[in-house]
């Protein structure tokens, strides 16, 4: 790495520093006392409060790096280039594309870890603040930690329905299930069984009854036999594409407000599982799904978009150019909500209304720098 490299670098990594932290107490202490109240309520004691928000932190990252990357890169482009840093580096036979290549890869880098968090962390977040919310409170209608109220799947793929009275997430425990299986022929078998469990791949029935259809018109259910284990191996069903289903379904349930809910893998679990979902809730699912992949790229997009307004705000007034980066880049996120609600309502296709703002803004950004002298 050359020593302009490490200078650039290290005049942006302090302002970003400063600006996650600041974002962070803001957010913590505002928080804080809006909802001291209900803490109290919950008997919360203050090492449960530190850990609440610890649960917290990684869905507030998602949401304010780009917005701190804006407003460090602006700062430390607008010091160099008031204290004419820029022109002396361009003097001597650097040119702008590389001069920012060290902020670029910070935007690249700083895109795949908010998509990892995004993917890997924040799903869980949700739920492990539920448990430190609830700890010192009794409810008796919750169900047992790990226990999914009235769980279910159903398999297109292979023509399996699931039902279960409770899903053990953490054991994939089912108690209470049922399975409604339609075979090619037509014909069907349900079985009901007072728990069931996957071991080693495969799926075994305790306490099982089962009852046969012979696939006419007008069949009965005749009952076949009963048994207190019962392996089935034909049935490929694995535990995440269950809680695929689950999480899922209660994203629908929530009009996909809880996006953290709602991680690419699940997303394609579900549609493995849905090779054809109905036009309702089609747009919905790809929609989600590009979003997902094109999302965590804002902070790349924000890199282009900051890069010509920091450099050139050197021949005005210093706020001119932050504010005008500030303008586009709000003017971007509104874009993008907009471009994503039609995508969820089906009036443009799924990939355009979550790639068009970044391809669009991007492309703004690099057209921009190109016209800097």
């Amino acid at each position: 790495m050359r020593l302009l490299d490490r200078y650039l670098l290290r005049e942006l990594i302090t302002p970003l520093f400063y600006c996650l932290c600041g974002f962070l107490i803001l957010f913590v202490f505002g928080d804080l006392f809006g909802d001291l109240s209900d803490f109290q309520k919950k008997k919360l004691l203050v090492r449960d409060i530190i850990e609440y928000y610890i649960a917290t932190t990684p869905e507030f990252l998602v949401q304010v790096v780009p917005i701190a990357l804006l407003l460090a890169l602006l700062y430390a482009l607008t010091n160099h280039s008031r204290h004419n840093e820029i022109t002396a580096i361009r003097a001597a036979g650097i040119s702008l594309w590389r001069l920012c290549l060290p902020y670029t890869v910070v935007g690249f880098l700083l895109s795949l870890g908010v998509f990892a968090l995004n993917e890997l962390w924040v799903p869980q977040s949700s739920e492990r603040a539920d448990r430190i919310l609830f700890r010192h409170v009794q409810n008796s209608n919750a169900p047992e930690p790990g226990m999914l109220p009235t769980s279910g799947l159903a398999n297109l793929r292979e023509g399996r329905t699931w039902l279960a009275g409770q899903y053990n997430e953490k054991t994939s425990e089912m108690r209470d299930p049922q399975v409604i299986w339609t075979l090619p022929d037509g014909s069907q078998r349900w079985l009901y069984a007072s728990r069931a469990i996957r071991t080693n791949g495969v799926w075994t029935f305790f306490n099982v009854s089962e009852c046969k259809t012979s696939g006419g018109s007008g069949s009965m259910l005749e009952p076949s036999f009963q048994t207190n284990v019962l392996a089935m191996p034909e049935f490929k069903e694995t535990p995440e594409e269950i809680l695929s289903e689950v999480n899922i379904s209660k994203g629908l349930a929530l009009r996909f407000k809880n996006k953290a809910e709602l991680p690419i893998a699940q997303i394609r679990h579900y549609l493995e599982l849905h090779p054809n979902p109905p036009d309702s809730l089609k747009p919905r699912l790809y929609t989600e799904l590009h979003a997902r992949l094109a999302t965590p790229w804002t902070c790349f997009v924000v890199v282009l978009i900051a890069i010509p307004f920091g450099v050139a705000s050197g021949r005005r007034n210093v706020f001119v150019g932050v504010a005008g980066g500030i303008f586009i880049c709000l003017t971007y996120v509104v874009i993008q909500r907009f471009t994503l609600a039609l995508g969820v309502g089906d009036k443009i296709s799924p990939w355009i209304a979550a790639w068009s703002p970044n391809l669009a803004f991007g492309t703004a950004g690099l057209w921009m720098t190109a016209r800097v002298r």
